[in-house]
């Protein structure tokens, strides 16, 4: 079933493992991510580094007016008429990615930041208002839970899983969440912990070869979030993520609440590399819908759900259309095939991502735009730097050259090391963390000299009236909501 257009939400309810609703149909939860709303990140919004250095570096410039920059940026991202079209176009969720910045000061542990409570509750009530369930995901968390940008860590170092401090904070914020949104069906689900890497960074690169998540560190704060959480709030449907970036789930052990359902992350060459057409073989591997649908019975999140008889939530999964728009017909394809892949075996779905300024969105500032223009020397310099971590399209020569010449002398130095690991990370400290926080400045100084009226009108950029749809990503979506196909197949 759906969500019903129009009328209260029904609270939602895990019974055997399956989502349903008060009458025990089992209903099919199909939508989109929201992200660079409450976790801003690089590739969706332009900017380079991460969020809280951009932050420092943006009050230091701009003074008063760099808080006056990121409330209207964020209140142009997400809005009403934003859940209104989502809601309009047949799905049913979305899936709020949070900081815990945002919620809680590192120099006020503890202490609950009123506004953010206020900013999420504005957009809960927008979704409710349009019969779209929220799930609601901290995507960057005390301490870090791994090294990536999306979890707001220039220090590439994930500190939560040895730092009790962290863990408890880690915990007692989702407790108050819980406290605050108990009762509220249209809150349907929490989602624990974007992306963890129990062993982050570095455990990958030892000689004994392979990363090895920690899974008693992992287990322990699960339960510990579950157990707190279930103190203020015994209903809700609470999500856990595999290990290694959502793709492990081999330690996670037998679920220990009633309530639970996980959540598997795919993203796969032909939806992120750069493709003429589809089918399409990239490194020596064929891809097409079947091979995206092996891939995905065969991954370790699947064959879990199967193996434990619970839900299966695809929280994330997206294509990288090129800016120009010439590959969009081939990307679409891959898109569809993975939506079918996920149907077919009755999984819920949330893809990334709703905004942005091209990369994975689905609607986006118009290449025109007043913020496009403004920004271009900081996209001029990203692409010839690469640092978005080559995420989407890897180094430029120029800069992967360096890197793999300093990659062979580490290696030489230090037998046994993982040769894609030890440059991945490399590149990843030296281009997307140093590198990328000096451009931050090239960034700030495109709105340095802005009055908050001319800030206001270049962030006006993103409001839904002025940016560009994917109709064909819109009919698209439309084609797999329809009500018959509302509660299609059985996972098994």
């Amino acid at each position: 079933m759906s969500a019903k257009r129009g009328s209260a939400l029904e609270r939602l309810a895990v019974r055997d493992g399956r989502v349903v609703d008060p009458t025990g149909h089992r209903v099919h939860l199909r939508g989109v991510n929201i992200g660079g709303w409450m976790n801003l990140e690089h590739f969706l919004a332009g900017y380079p580094g991460t969020e809280s250095g951009l932050r420092r570096a943006m009050a230091q410039r701009l003074g008063s007016r760099a808080t006056f920059f990121f409330e209207r940026l964020r209140d142009y991202w997400f809005t009403d008429e934003d859940a209104a079209f989502i809601a309009a176009s047949g799905l049913n969720t979305v899936r709020l990615p949070l900081n815990y910045r945002h919620f809680e000061a590192d120099d006020r542990p503890l202490e609950y930041l009123e506004r953010a409570f206020e900013t999420l509750d504005r957009a809960i009530d927008c979704c409710a208002r349009h019969g779209l369930y929220v799930i609601l995901d901290l995507h960057a968390v005390q301490g870090w839970q791994n090294g990536d940008w999306h979890a707001d860590n220039a220090s590439r170092h994930a500190l939560l899983w040895v730092d009790r401090g962290y863990q408890d904070r880690f915990v007692a914020l989702w407790r108050e969440i819980a406290r605050r949104y108990a009762g509220r069906p249209v809150v349907v689900a929490y989602d624990l912990m974007n992306e963890p890497l129990s062993n982050a960074p570095y455990g990958r690169f030892g000689p004994d070869g392979g990363y090895q998540p920690d899974w008693p560190a992992l287990q322990n704060v699960y339960r510990r979030t579950v157990e707190a959480i279930r103190e203020v709030d015994p209903e809700p449907i609470i999500i856990l993520e595999g290990d290694d970036y959502a793709t492990r789930f081999a330690g996670l052990g037998t679920p220990f609440d009633d309530a639970l359902i996980y959540s598997s992350h795919e993203y796969i060459p032909p939806a992120t590399d750069p493709i003429a057409a589809f089918p399409v073989t990239i490194g020596g591997r064929f891809w097409n819908g079947d091979t995206i649908r092996r891939q995905f019975e065969e991954g370790e999140g699947r064959r879990f759900s199967k193996a434990h008889g619970v839900d299966l939530l695809v929280g994330e999964f997206g294509i990288n259309i090129a800016v120009d728009g010439r590959d969009e017909s081939a990307k679409l394809a891959v898109f569809e095939s993975e939506i079918e892949a996920f149907e077919a075996a009755a999984c819920h779905w949330t893809f990334w991502s709703y905004k942005g300024i091209g990369p994975m969105s689905w609607v986006y500032a118009k290449p025109s735009s007043a913020y496009a223009r403004r920004i271009a020397p900081v996209l001029a310099a990203k692409a010839k730097l690469g640092v978005d971590f080559g995420w989407l399209a890897g180094f430029p020569a120029r800069v992967q050259g360096p890197i793999d010449a300093l990659g062979d002398a580490i290696e030489e130095a230090i037998p046994g090391l993982d040769r894609a690991a030890n440059r991945r990370y490399l590149g990843q400290a030296a281009i997307a963390g140093y590198a990328a926080e000096q451009l931050q400045s090239v960034y700030v100084d495109c709105f340095a000299d802005l009055s908050e009226a001319e800030i206001d009108e270049t962030l006006a950029s993103f409001a839904l009236a002025e940016c560009v749809e994917r109709t064909s990503m819109t009919a698209l979506l439309r084609g797999w909501v329809r009500p018959d196909q509302a509660s299609s197949g059985e996972q098994s």
